[in-house]
């Protein structure tokens, strides 16, 4: 496999080499000096050039980095029936394991390009960018929620968590799972990353879908999360609702109480009695009566 140094070297000749490319942008956990290191990683690349389509059109330069694996191109599967482009992405994985994520982008938009915190300077034939401040992962920090914004995610967990008792009742798996792994999921992943924030000062980094749980949470809630992540037998997957209900009130109290905010008891409490209801209702009940 490829060491870092000879991918970066790899990705900085090749656009050293074609004048049509103008400045190279690495992104992401390479160019986050906090992310822990290991293979796995992708080399986020943009290349500001100046005219994006030539390389659309022409695509024999992709053999420069490696033999693809697979590769996607998400740009042209969301515009498949676009004639010219701005912007085009290349996600390539290699045989060796190494991935880039290439971007090209016209260099006479740079004013519309967005870069944030974790932004490394490869090259810059025409210093289009000036001194940008070292790399950090400040823009991916926990932002410490609103009173509003702390109940709306309190009142969408429970909410939508009644969707998971319905489909596992009518013995929709589909249906339930979806609901499970998505809103309440997302409610649990966004009040523990809160929760987080609170024992942290709001001054550590979660990761993308919460890939830095395990440093942060103590054990034996870490453990409790790990056993959300229910199998395919309604049992358990009953037994995962609730024990990711019993998660969510926990943070929540930390950073309700720590923020002063309001937490909605009450309807925690009632969705948690309705849910313990439905999980006892026979298959062929006609209602129920709480």
């Amino acid at each position: 496999m490829r060491s870092e140094s000879e991918m970066l070297q790899r990705i900085c000749d090749f656009a050293g080499n074609d004048e049509r490319i103008r400045a190279v942008m690495m992104n992401g956990s390479r160019a986050n000096p906090m992310a822990p290191r290991d293979w796995f990683q992708d080399y986020d690349i943009v290349y500001f050039v100046e005219s994006v389509q030539d390389f659309v059109d022409e695509q024999s330069w992709i053999s420069y980095f490696g033999d693809i694996l697979i590769m996607q191109t998400p740009d042209r599967m969301d515009q498949p029936h676009a004639e010219r482009f701005d912007k085009f992405a290349f996600l390539m994985l290699f045989t060796d394991g190494n991935r880039i994520d290439l971007t090209f982008f016209q260099a006479d938009q740079l004013g519309q390009w967005e870069h944030d915190s974790e932004t490394v300077i490869l090259l810059d034939k025409d210093g289009l960018f000036g001194q940008l401040p070292p790399p950090s992962n400040r823009d991916y920090l926990p932002v410490p929620p609103s009173a509003e914004q702390f109940y709306n995610c309190c009142n969408e967990f429970w909410w939508v968590s009644t969707y998971v008792a319905k489909g596992l009742w009518r013995r929709q798996p589909p249906y339930a799972m979806r609901m499970y792994e998505g809103p309440v999921r997302e409610m649990l992943m966004r009040m523990l990353s809160w929760d987080i924030g609170v024992r942290t000062e709001f001054k550590v980094e979660t990761g993308k879908e919460g890939k830095y749980f395990e440093r942060y949470l103590e054990p034996h809630v870490w453990d409790a999360f790990v056993q959300t992540f229910a199998g395919g037998e309604y049992e358990r997957i009953w037994q995962a609702l609730f024990g990711m209900g019993a998660l969510f009130r926990d943070a929540a109290m930390t950073v309700s109480g720590h923020f002063g905010y309001f937490y909605p008891m009450d309807e925690d409490q009632r969705v948690t009695a309705y849910l313990r209801k439905v999980h006892t209702l026979p298959p062929d009940a006609k209602d129920m009566v709480l």
